[in-house]
């Protein structure tokens, strides 16, 4: 066993619409595996445990998932995994995996192609199947509730909403990787109109195909794979009611758990980059609440989810951005979040410190 694991390696695929890949995700992984080997030094082969991330749902196909593991190879053998959600949840079980001894290295990955599909209505199959379900709500619209009750509740304006996306925005002209960029007024944001009120195109994440893939490593490897390792100093997860009317929906008491689960390490004190896996304007907001962050804390440097949330694999991404931070020595200590289910229902932290 291992009392201490590190992430050393980063990479993702440019976020975007893209019609030259398949539901398989293989045409979108193989270059970011190339490239975190190449980052590394490692190759497949020195990989212990492969863990991803994805959704039959999406991909209109029974496992789909198998198809992906193409990306990997099928020599050497492998010992791989799946979770049939954000590969953040891939990350927490390679984690495991790693503390456990049975991996000295291990590599999360997830992929999304959700052009492939209407999102919104796909999403809406996450729901309880005998009373929401058979509704069709889809997923913008239960979030467009939510953010209904926070206006009403006061907790937030739909300006408070625009100056999210647009500091969103204007943080993602440095990351290359982002499908959504650029300067532009809180003013200006509020003129155009709505998508399901009070919700508009802005306070939305973009429907988009992409991938990531993190490698963790025992404290043994990490220095030797690493300059800086992101250490991991908390992680954990928690989930709320399925049922929408069972819980408050301005609460978010899953993320608050984890939050707890991570212990002293996952309080806003000492977190100076936080990338928050918040799909609209609006959660961002809860989420920094119940997280316990400060005005003091930079969250969403790299734009966030409303400037590229590839389904499966967009959580995932704000886990290697926050230990990118780390590792490049911009941030002592990070927080990386992901969410699954609607209205913030599933909710994941994990904490990397550089030592």
């Amino acid at each position: 066993m291992t009392s201490q694991v590190a992430v050393v390696g980063f990479a993702q695929s440019p976020c975007r619409v893209r019609e030259d890949v398949t539901t398989s995700g293989v045409e979108m992984l193989v270059p970011i595996f190339a490239e975190v080997f190449g980052a590394t030094g490692l190759t497949r082969a020195d990989i212990g445990f492969w863990c991803s991330g994805s959704s039959d749902y999406l991909a209109g196909r029974a496992f789909s998932f198998v198809q992906a593991v193409d990306a990997i190879g099928a020599v050497p053998p492998a010992m791989e995994s799946h979770v049939e959600m954000d590969a953040a949840w891939a990350l927490y079980e390679a984690w495991v995996k790693v503390l456990a001894g049975e991996a000295e290295i291990a590599l999360a990955y997830g992929f999304g192609k959700s052009s492939g599909a209407q999102l919104r209505r796909v999403l809406a199959l996450q729901l309880d199947p005998y009373l929401l379900a058979p509704l069709w709500p889809d997923s913008v619209s239960i979030a467009a509730l939510q953010a209904r009750l926070g206006l009403d509740a006061g907790r937030w304006t739909e300006k408070d909403m625009a100056a999210v996306a647009a500091r969103s925005r204007a943080a993602a002209r440095s990351n290359p990787q982002a499908q959504v960029s650029g300067d532009v007024a809180v003013s200006e944001l509020l003129e155009r109109p709505y998508v399901a009120e009070p919700l508009r195109a802005h306070d939305c994440a973009p429907v988009g195909d992409g991938a990531a893939v993190v490698i963790i490593a025992s404290a043994r490897r990490a220095r030797d794979l690493c300059a800086r390792p992101a250490w991991i100093t908390g992680f954990g997860h928690r989930i709320d009611s399925g049922a929408l009317g069972a819980r408050d929906l301005l609460a978010v008491p899953s993320a608050a758990a984890a939050r707890l689960a991570c212990a002293a390490a996952a309080a806003g004190d000492g977190i100076d980059v936080a990338e928050l896996h918040a799909p609209f304007s609006h959660q961002e907001i809860l989420l920094r609440e119940a997280l316990g962050l400060g005005d003091g804390v930079d969250v969403n440097p790299s734009g966030g989810a409303l400037c590229g949330n590839p389904m499966f694999a967009a959580g995932l991404a704000r886990i290697g951005m926050a230990a990118r931070a780390v590792m490049s020595g911009r941030a002592g200590r990070a927080l990386g979040h992901a969410t699954s289910g609607p209205a913030l229902q599933q909710n994941l932290v994990c904490v990397m410190e550089g030592q």
